[in-house]
């Protein structure tokens, strides 16, 4: 709801859309070259686009009590397109914002609850603790096998001084708070009329960083009306430890994350964040007047290295990009090194009680990149990918190493999805284990199982690719296979 400028609702945990203060691109700042003496950025990339697509019809909305409908998060996880977004269920007490779940097999839905049934709200407010009231904006990553939720949080029926939490699931469904209180707080480095505070949090997970990126209508780089999006990363999931924040001079380290807001990304109320591999660089998905804008950054936001890129959208309220389950882009089922998939989901109209609702789905295509032209590069974008390789067996890309395994059926169960033609880049890549067939297989009672190789056991999620490999598995104790070294799970 816009919170903004405008009168306050009962939803107290949306800051609204600002209008863009101006259509030109950022101006990015220099980039230090190898002296280290300051150089200009290359000039940013046009980026060629088509496949627009959606817009058609309503792809998701709660039941028959649900008052709105805005504010989505979407992960692919297992070929099945999950959904968490931000609306009120009189049936779900306390009264409030709560974050409903629904699923389908593609972004254009249409989505229902699991199972194909009503969609559920699985997370709400917590009486006694700072979201007691209001739980909104959701950003789910899994990492690790668990999934995370950061979220918006107000304890009362008011629209100032929110704040942002997090809470942990094995399923996605059922969520349990992990701290007493919020992980960030408005930073008060300013006062403006717009005392939303803080929230809107979209959450990246990349090269062993947690990125979160959020409004903050209270910091110092803020715009007049509030406006701003602002930046931490901590390898530390609840941003307690180790945590930097973003500011004139890049990353730097910070006591907490109440630390002065002085540098913002992008001029948006509400906004999504995603790692694009294929680029390499941040996408930021937000409001302009004519849709949905993607604004690009360097992987240390030094540098837009793209032109920005608008897909034509009617909006209402809060950008949900489609992303794997670690906020990367997913690869394109047609050309998974030269083109990349942009597909969003939003609010489009205003409803009940003068609130968005209506989530539509929109997208579009970049094409004509060399997404793997680079070895480092390749082996991102082609995470869970298997090919031919050069000795007549398959190599299965998978956390940033190639393992050749003898048989495709086993490759085919372990991978994403399988390739025709070897990406001539990975010839670079030196093999970081081989896969034979009747391969030694152990299991623990609470670890799974796992292939040892060359001493390095790696952990398997696909019962299938064990049987096809004819590998008998053999029971350890939970100490055997903590002492192994380990590699990166193999399977989907």
């Amino acid at each position: 709801m816009a919170l903004a400028l405008v009168a306050v609702l009962a939803v107290a945990c949306t800051a609204g859309e600002a209008a863009p203060r101006s259509d030109r691109p950022l101006v990015a700042p220099t980039d230090a070259g190898p002296s280290g003496e300051a150089t200009p950025p290359a000039d940013p990339v046009a980026l060629a686009v088509d496949s627009q697509r959606g817009g058609e019809h309503v792809v998701a909305r709660g039941g028959a009590d649900a008052v709105y409908n805005y504010g989505p998060t979407l992960i692919t996880d297992g070929g099945t397109v999950r959904m968490w977004w931000c609306s009120q269920y009189g049936s779900a007490p306390p009264a409030g914002d709560d974050i409903l779940y629904a699923e389908a097999d593609r972004p254009e839905g249409p989505f229902s609850g699991p199972g194909g049934g009503s969609v559920p709200a699985v997370f709400s407010g917590n009486p006694g603790g700072f979201d007691a009231m209001h739980t909104c904006d959701p950003s789910v990553l899994r990492v690790d096998g668990t999934y995370y939720l950061y979220y918006t949080g107000a304890a009362g029926d008011h629209a100032h001084r929110n704040a942002i939490g997090v809470a942990t699931s094995q399923d996605g469904l059922h969520w349990k708070r992990v701290t007493d209180g919020p992980i960030v707080t408005q930073a008060g480095d300013t006062i403006r009329d717009n005392t939303y505070g803080v929230g809107q949090p979209a959450a990246v997970y990349l090269d062993g960083w947690f990125y979160l990126m959020f409004t903050d209508t209270t910091g110092q780089a803020a715009g007049w009306n509030g406006a701003g999006q602002f930046v931490l990363r901590s390898p530390d999931p609840l941003f307690a430890t180790t945590v930097e924040a973003l500011g004139p001079d890049g990353f730097t380290a910070v006591e907490s994350t109440a630390a002065p807001r002085t540098r913002s990304v992008v001029d948006a109320f509400s906004a999504d964040l995603m790692w694009v591999d294929a680029l390499s660089a941040f996408a930021i998905a937000h409001q302009t007047a004519d849709g949905t804008r993607l604004t690009f950054w360097n992987r240390d936001f030094t540098a837009q290295p793209y032109l920005p890129v608008v897909i034509p959208t009617t909006w209402e309220e809060g950008p949900g990009l489609v992303r794997q389950p670690d906020g990367h882009a997913p690869t394109s089922t047609e050309d998974v090194c030269g083109r990349v998939p942009f597909d969003v989901v939003h609010a489009t109209v205003i409803g009940r009680a003068d609130a968005p609702t209506d989530l539509r789905h929109y997208g579009l295509d970049v094409h004509g990149i060399d997404g793997c032209g680079r070895p480092d590069q390749a082996l991102a974008v082609l995470d869970g990918v298997a090919m031919p390789s050069p000795v007549r067996t398959m190599d299965l890309v998978v956390g940033g190493r190639v393992v050749r395994v003898d048989r495709r059926s086993v490759a085919t169960a372990l991978a994403d999805r399988v390739l025709d033609e070897r990406v001539p880049s990975l010839d670079e890549v030196p093999v970081a284990a081989r896969l034979g067939a009747g391969a030694r297989a152990v299991s623990a009672e609470g670890r799974g199982v796992g292939f040892v190789l060359d001493d390095t056991l790696w952990p398997v999620s696909s019962a299938e690719a064990v049987a096809a490999n004819d590998s008998q598995v053999e029971v350890i104790g939970p100490d055997q296979w903590d002492a192994y070294p380990k590699g990166p799970t193999l399977g989907q």
